[in-house]
């Protein structure tokens, strides 16, 4: 291929303004890379993309940017590609509802990492696409900052019964959602017992003792969990690995706290302004 036509070169000028491509000119590069993955997967390519550096969170308000999204994506089959440190369990389920109504058919990406509320993201997907860097993490809630196995413990209930229990319904509730989403997904077919059994190893620290620790690809599969594997030298992995690194590089040159982003749509959610002091 001639050094000027390799990307993102080609023999067409851009189609929107001069002027506009410029100001876009991140937004419009990372979409026509997503659009490139879509010609090697088949499938469309959504992406929600939090900046785990700045511990951006899933939150309440994200169900509607997904929401846009799949405006233009009918009946397709569809890659949710995913970075997030975790984040509220109550938004996080409700981003399950809203992506299994939106798509009967959906993947889940991990380029880099999908950890906690991520990880009970990836067990709504029929299967999670991992690279050798890539990692999920124990889906395990925690309540004013303390896991809720602290918080399930007899003498938090007898220092501090409220917590004691909010811990205790906190828990309750990811492994309830966990449960119905891997037996009605990636682990139909499988006993209650099997699911009963990855769910507690998620969700416990009788396996994994920090809430951060990482469960590759090779572990995820021993778990039970479906897995595609791309080797470094796959093409789609390659690109996946290109856009993830341009999320974050221009999350850190944006301040954006989110990127939600598809061929043709996109928004980014901006960090709060830093208050300068006045002289």
């Amino acid at each position: 291929m001639p050094q000027n036509e390799k990307f993102p070169r080609s023999n067409e000028l851009p189609s929107q303004s001069p002027l506009f491509w410029v100001a876009q000119k991140d937004r419009y590069l990372r979409q026509l890379l997503v659009r490139d993955i879509e010609a090697l997967t088949g499938r469309r390519l959504v992406v929600y993309y939090a900046n785990r550096a700045a511990n951006a969170q899933i939150d309440t308000r994200d169900c509607s940017f997904i929401l846009e999204l799949f405006g233009d994506v009918g009946a397709e089959p569809v890659d949710l590609m995913l970075e997030t440190s975790g984040g509220m369990t109550d938004a996080t389920e409700a981003l399950v509802s809203t992506l299994q109504n939106l798509t009967t058919d959906f993947r889940v990406i991990v380029p880099n990492a999908a950890k906690s509320n991520g990880t009970l993201l990836g067990l709504a997907s029929k299967s999670i696409v991992m690279g050798a860097v890539s990692e999920l993490g124990p889906i395990e809630p925690s309540v004013n900052q303390i896991p809720a196995s602290i918080l399930i413990q007899q003498q938090i209930a007898q220092q501090n019964f409220v917590l004691h229990m909010a811990g205790t319904y906190g828990l309750q509730q990811t492994r309830a959602l966990a449960k119905r989403l891997l037996t009605a997904g990636m682990m139909n077919g499988k006993t209650p017992a099997e699911i009963d059994d990855v769910v507690h190893k998620l969700s416990t620290r009788d396996v994994y003792f920090s809430h951060g620790s990482v469960i590759d690809h090779r572990e995820a599969a021993a778990l039970g969990l479906n897995i595609t594997y791309l080797p470094l030298e796959d093409a789609t992995w390659q690109r996946l690995w290109l856009l993830s690194c341009m999320y974050d590089h221009d999350c850190r040159q944006g301040n954006y706290l989110k990127i939600f982003e598809g061929r043709a749509r996109s928004t980014a959610v901006a960090a709060p302004a830093t208050s300068v002091p006045k002289p």
